[in-house]
């Protein structure tokens, strides 16, 4: 029973915790825009790899 008066504070002390870092997230711009960084893997550039000499040369040879 000795218990309990140990896990209610710790567990009101890792809730304010909790509150603290989210409205530091808020106030830091973490939640601004959540929409662009998804996009921003569809519109990513589609330009095909540079080509390996080496690929080039080992085709030749056989």
């Amino acid at each position: 029973m000795e218990i309990i008066f140990i896990l209610i504070p710790l567990g009101l002390i890792l809730l304010a915790l909790a509150v603290a870092a989210f409205f530091w997230a808020v106030r830091s711009g973490q939640f601004d825009d959540l929409e662009s960084p998804a996009w921003r893997i569809v519109l990513d550039d589609d330009r095909a790899p540079p080509a390996d000499s080496r690929d080039s040369n080992s085709s030749q040879e056989g």
